[in-house]
C-alpha cells in the first residue's frame, strides 16, 4: 500500500510504531484527563521503552535472517524535529506546571514529522 502511494518505506515503520504505541497511548491519555500525571508519564515513557526494546532487537534478527540492510538512523531534519521536541519538553516542564500550549506544540511538530516521513 505504501509503495501504491509512492510514499518512503520509512512510512512503514511509522505506522507500525503507531499501532504498537496506540493502547498504552490511549491509557496515558485518560489518566491525564483524570489528572494522573505520574500514571500518564509512567505508561507513555514505559510502553516507549518497551516499544524500543522489543521493536529494534526484532527488527535486527529479521534483518539478519532474510539478509536486509539495517539502517537505524536518523537525517538533519529528523534530529532537529527531536531535538525541538525535547526543548519543548524541558520548556513544559521546568516550571512544575505545564499548559495546553506545549502539547499542542508537541503535537504540530509531531505532525510535521509525519508530514515529512509522507513527503521527503
Amino acid at each position: 500500500m505504501v509503495q501504491s502511494m509512492g510514499a518512503p518505506k520509512s512510512l512503514v515503520g511509522v505506522i507500525i510504531a503507531g499501532m504498537v504505541l496506540l493502547p498504552e497511548g490511549l491509557a496515558a491519555i485518560r489518566a491525564a484527563r483524570s489528572n494522573h500525571i505520574q500514571s500518564s508519564l509512567n505508561l507513555a515513557l514505559g510502553s516507549a521503552l518497551a516499544s524500543i526494546g522489543l521493536t529494534i532487537p526484532a527488527v535486527s534478527v529479521v534483518c539478519i535472517m532474510y539478509d536486509i540492510p539495517l539502517v537505524l538512523g536518523l537525517d538533519k531534519k529528523d534530529i532537529i524535529l527531536l531535538s525541538l521536541s525535547v526543548f519543548i519538553v524541558m520548556l513544559s516542564l521546568s516550571r512544575g506546571k505545564t499548559n495546553i500550549l506545549y502539547g499542542t506544540v508537541l503535537l504540530v511538530n509531531l505532525a510535521a514529522y509525519i508530514f515529512t516521513v509522507i513527503v521527503p
